[in-house]
């Protein structure tokens, strides 16, 4: 891949997979500009460009609000569109945040995007909560859509925008259905943002991790370096012949067996209770991913296993764990 030189725009860039990014484009030699609104709750956090920082440009704004920041954006080669909510469980609380943060915002930055940079490539971070729960395992792109949050909802309409532009020829863009991904720079004081996160923050205090129901859910956790990679490939190809690519893990594994692996890690215990009010109900139960088709038609595939990018995980929040635990 070649991103020297190259103009390229992160939304979300302060969160975690956003953050993750930008730092690797930072590292790689392109003008990289984060745009990011600071919602609380979505997980931004200024540590997480270090020690890039000096190197990136940061628009603390609404990525709805393009007018506002316009010249920032003319000549970018590259958008990697992460911006919004991931929170499923606040989703069903606040349903109008959700539409506001992840669809609203979104149509509005679209729009004003295809008028500045016409045609202009466009990586977009969906989620595997579009499927729903899972027909059959492991899921394809031709899996019916049928999520059952809000999220889900909402993540799916801003896909589907992603999808008419790109149809219409104003934009090119490449949805990526992506499944749980951890590793440094995750919001781990931030409730509600993922189970993954849940485990690390009671591993790194010492205190047992809770496992909801019996454990035996699988998910194919994904580390966020791998998650870099299958970005910036998608973002260096034009016009792919599918704009949806799922995303997913090198290996599926109960949801007790990763809780397990962060004990042997952490020294803490696995600690099985039911599931709280409200969660249940939002619960996929098992996931995995069929990757065949991003390892096809960009070459990629996943390549760390769970319990290595666990440890790298706790490494790099022992490091630096005041701008994430303080």
């Amino acid at each position: 891949m070649n991103y020297a030189g190259k103009r390229v725009l992160v939304t979300g860039g302060l969160g975690f997979i956003g953050s993750n990014v930008a730092v690797r484009l930072a590292r790689e030699g392109a003008a990289v500009t984060v745009l990011d609104s600071t919602v609380r709750g979505c997980g931004a956090n200024t540590h997480n460009l270090a020690p890039f920082s000096a190197q990136i440009d940061v628009i603390n704004d609404d990525i709805g609000a393009l007018s506002t920041y316009h010249s920032s954006v003319v000549g970018t080669d590259v958008v990697f569109n992460l911006a919004g909510e991931i929170s499923h469980i606040n989703s069903m609380r606040d349903p109008v945040r959700d539409l506001e943060l992840n669809t609203t915002s979104q149509l509005r930055f679209l729009l004003a995007l295809r008028d500045i940079c016409p045609g202009v490539k466009v990586v977009y971070a969906s989620t595997r909560q579009v499927y729903g729960v899972p027909q059959y395992l492991p899921i394809n792109e031709s899996h019916p859509i049928n999520p059952i949050d809000f999220n889900g909802i909402h993540k799916h309409a801003a896909a589907s925008y992603h999808r008419l532009l790109t149809a219409r020829g104003e934009l090119d863009a490449t949805i990526m259905r992506l499944t749980n991904i951890y590793g440094p720079r995750m919001a781990l004081n931030i409730p509600e943002q993922g189970v993954l996160g849940h485990f690390f923050r009671r591993a790194l205090n010492g205190e047992d991790i809770e496992v909801f129901g019996d454990g035996q859910q699988l998910r194919d956790p994904v580390y966020v370096d791998d998650i870099v990679e299958a970005c910036l490939l998608a973002g260096e190809q034009k016009a792919l012949p599918n704009t949806n690519m799922n995303v997913g893990g090198l290996e599926a594994l109960p949801l007790a067996e990763m809780a397990r692996i962060l004990v042997a890690e952490a020294g803490s215990e696995v600690r099985f209770r039911p599931f709280p009010d409200g969660h249940k109900s939002i619960d996929i139960g098992s996931f995995s991913t069929d990757n065949s088709f991003i390892r096809e038609i960009l070459g990629w595939a996943p390549t760390v296993p769970f319990a290595t990018g666990a440890r790298l995980t706790l490494e790099y929040y022992r490091e630096h764990r005041e701008h994430y635990l303080p």
